[in-house]
């Protein structure tokens, strides 16, 4: 390993702006207990499934018929 690397010809990654970031988020945990079920029947990380959802009500533009009365 050396002791010293050389980045001034590197260039900046070009999928940085498609990575994930990271936030922190409270939900109920009969939300979080439904995703961690349904994944573990699909086989994939209940985050990974619950980022899907939202990307697909973001695509769609679906929005919540919330009325507090």
């Amino acid at each position: 390993m050396r002791t010293e690397y050389d980045f001034s010809k590197s260039r900046k990654n070009p999928y940085a702006s498609q990575l994930k970031k990271p936030i922190t988020i409270r939900l109920d945990e009969d939300s979080v207990g439904y995703f961690k079920s349904m994944s573990e029947e699909m086989g994939i990380p209940y985050q990974t499934l619950i980022n899907l959802y939202l990307r697909d009500c973001a695509v769609s533009r679906r929005k919540l018929d919330i009325r507090w009365d």
